[in-house]
């Protein structure tokens, strides 16, 4: 399989630019690690409230991991799949596959076999890291299985198993090489440059499967020094990561932004608002990204008799729209902190945000602007910018962007504009001072607590269902969470209806997360669909957020 490279995306003039204006750096994974190693050693860069990684602990460990799985055959260039909670091990096995230069490919915790099974495949990838076990589901298990069909699958590295596990696995503990760490520094190394394949991450998908995101350490790292800029952190700062930590929003900015900065980052596994303000106020969190429903909770949830969140002074929402009502109340309860809005995607990162210097009004009206080096427009079918004010699809250019989607040459094409803008499929307008609000999606998604859910995927399945004659997707409107799925079907049998419960079942059994399973359903004897035979979900949309303002939720 052939990976894109920097030459595929970037022209060799875009390629200075980017190096000149100090986005992009000839430092590696590595090299940063070794840089704030020797300044910060002692100080604590990770904890997840049981385990914790000083700098100088995380340079020799890493290390010694590394070679490791280069004794037991990870090289250069292999793709490794890592499905793991925010636990501290994440950041660990990260920085061993960048000193070996193999590629990271993560995996969210919640995906199951047929989601899984797909990336192994997609991606070719040639060992695993999973936890033994996570929220009552068997990690393990899953992957021996996956296991079984993919001969090239040869490690399956297994973070905390309370026994050692027969071959293929192999806990982490036994896999790291009992050598001196500056040895093993010695022995790796540099094989990789920063403008090599760093991370492959994988979108939602807006059709039936996603797309690996192919990104260099220097796109990743490129879009946290925007941010770093964007919102003035310093190695003061403590980051709060709730958000998962093998998605975007959680690799770059509980990982490398505070890795960048010289700070520390608190990561947290299990959300639960209660705790999680409890753990902002022990390890004194100062900035946090997350999608906006985790501050729509932790809002619901706060005491002031009980809780102290003076250490808080930025919370960025990203994935929806703030409503008005939040920001108010988030200025009210947690008076230190500055709420401010992002809009992003896997392909660049951070498309628009909200700086701490940004009139706090903007997070309100819109999700931000372009930051420094990047550029922003709002641009039609063509790829014409659009005048101020006009609705269309939102594009980016910037030294962030991907190279390209994984073995998909002809759709990462398709993403471009005329003069090189990557369209989103995102629906926005913008101000006169270039501040975007997103109004809509031309993608066929739900976006569940900032979760892209494809719409597609769970209808395939649903066609296959023996009680289910045709059924259609569509988001509906939640207060906590911005939208839930909700699923109309026409039965089979109009005498005998598929029930919700069956639905759910039925999908979880062939692998699909419960967070994208419907979560209501209605029964039609009919879909709408125009002369052509297309299914108008506009109409389902607004069918079912009617019913909802007619019977409130309880």
């Amino acid at each position: 399989m052939r990976i894109p490279t920097v030459s595929d995306r970037y022209s060799a003039v875009e390629v200075q630019e980017n190096y000149d204006s100090g986005c992009w750096s000839t430092e590696t994974f590595g090299a940063l690690l070794d840089r704030q190693a020797g300044r910060r050693g002692e100080a604590t860069f990770v904890t997840d409230g049981t385990q914790s990684l000083t700098y100088r602990e995380l340079r020799d460990r890493s290390a010694q991991l590394a070679v490791g799985l280069r004794d037991r055959g990870v090289s250069p260039g292999d793709r490794v799949a890592v499905q793991l909670p925010n636990w501290a091990e994440f950041v660990l096995v990260a920085a061993a596959l960048a000193r070996l230069g193999a590629i990271m490919v993560p995996i969210m915790p919640i995906y199951r076999r047929d989601e899984v099974g797909y990336v192994l495949d997609d991606a070719e990838v040639s060992a695993v890291v999973t936890p033994a076990s996570f929220k009552g589901f068997d990690h393990l298990a899953m992957f021996r299985d996956l296991a079984r069909d993919r001969p090239s699958l040869h490690t399956l590295l297994v973070v905390r198993a309370d026994v050692q596990p027969a071959e293929p696995a192999v806990t982490l503990d036994a896999v790291t090489a009992d050598v001196d760490p500056a040895e093993a520094l010695a022995s790796l190394g540099t094989p990789v440059t920063a403008d090599d394949p760093f991370v492959i991450v994988y979108t939602s998908g807006t059709t039936a499967r996603p797309k690996g995101c192919v990104h260099t350490f220097n796109t990743y790292a490129a879009g946290a020094r925007m941010l770093n800029e964007a919102f003035a952190v310093t190695a003061s700062d403590v980051g709060f990561s709730p958000s998962p930590i093998t998605h975007t929003t959680g690799l770059v900015t509980g990982v490398l932004m505070p890795l960048l900065a010289g700070g520390a980052t608190h990561v947290m596994a299990e959300w639960e608002p209660c705790r999680g303000l409890e753990e902002i106020a022990r390890h004194r969190c100062s900035l946090s990204v997350t999608a906006t429903t985790f501050l729509q909770m932790a809002l619901s949830a706060f005491d002031p008799a009980e809780h102290d969140a003076s250490s808080l002074r930025v919370w960025v929402c990203a994935g929806a729209p703030i409503p008005g009502s939040v920001v108010e109340r988030a200025r009210a309860l947690l008076p230190s902190a500055k709420i401010l809005s992002l809009y992003g995607r896997s392909e660049n990162l951070t498309t628009t945000a909200c700086t701490v210097d940004d009139d706090p009004e903007r997070s309100l009206t819109s999700d931000g602007a372009s930051l420094p080096h990047a550029a922003v427009r709002v641009v039609d079918e063509t790829g014409a910018e659009l005048p101020t004010g006009e609705e269309g699809d939102i594009a980016y250019r910037g030294p962030n962007h991907m190279l390209g989607y994984l073995g998909l040459p002809r759709e990462t094409a398709e993403l471009y504009t005329p003069d090189g803008f990557s369209r989103s499929g995102d629906l926005g307008r913008s101000d006169a001072d270039g501040y975007v609000r997103v109004t809509g999606r031309t993608k066929d998604i739900v976006i569940r607590g900032g979760m892209n859910i494809s719409v597609r995927e769970v209808e395939d399945l649903l066609a296959e269902h023996p009680a289910v004659g045709a059924a259609a997707v569509v988001g509906m409107p939640d207060a906590r969470l911005g939208e839930r799925v909700c699923c109309y079907v026409v039965p089979a049998d109009p005498a005998d209806p598929p029930s919700l419960e069956s639905l759910r079942r039925y999908l979880h059994e062939r692998g699909v997360a419960v967070q994208k399973t419907p979560e209501r359903v209605e029964t039609v004897t009919e879909l709408p669909t125009t002369a052509t035979g297309k299914i108008q979900k506009h109409l389902l949309r607004k069918d079912i957020a009617r019913k909802l303002e007619q019977v409130p939720a309880t």
